[in-house]
């Protein structure tokens, strides 16, 4: 029933930008957090980017003042919009949602590679 339909991820070059978009289908309650999760190096996925329902945000620090998080409450939906891209930036991202009493569920991930 619930489900994460990630898009927005392709190739681009040094400094350009991409926005990403996760839509969250199905009927649910409401969505707490919502958030961008990249593969990285190790074997647990590293924080991106959060924001909750009130339009908090948190980020990592690699990604701070060149990432936005945003959200649309109406369409159960989060983006990300990531500016001054660099190679280190290459990975497949992740959305997570928090879907109010149920818990969390994982978008399948879009790739996003940064090359000249």
């Amino acid at each position: 029933q619930v489900q994460l339909v990630e898009s927005g991820g392709g190739l681009v070059q040094p400094g350009g930008s991409l926005r990403l978009t996760c839509a969250v289908s199905g009927s649910v309650f409401g969505i707490s957090s919502m958030g961008w999760y990249r593969q990285g190096s190790g074997k647990q996925r590293e924080l991106v980017a959060t924001i909750n329902s009130s339009g908090s945000t948190n980020y990592a620090g690699s990604v701070k003042g060149r990432f936005t998080i945003s959200r649309d409450n109406a369409k159960n939906t989060v983006y990300l919009q990531m500016n001054s891209l660099k190679p280190e930036d290459t990975d497949v991202y992740y959305c997570k949602a928090n879907v109010i009493v149920v818990g969390d569920y994982w978008g399948q991930g879009t790739q996003v590679t940064v090359s000249s």
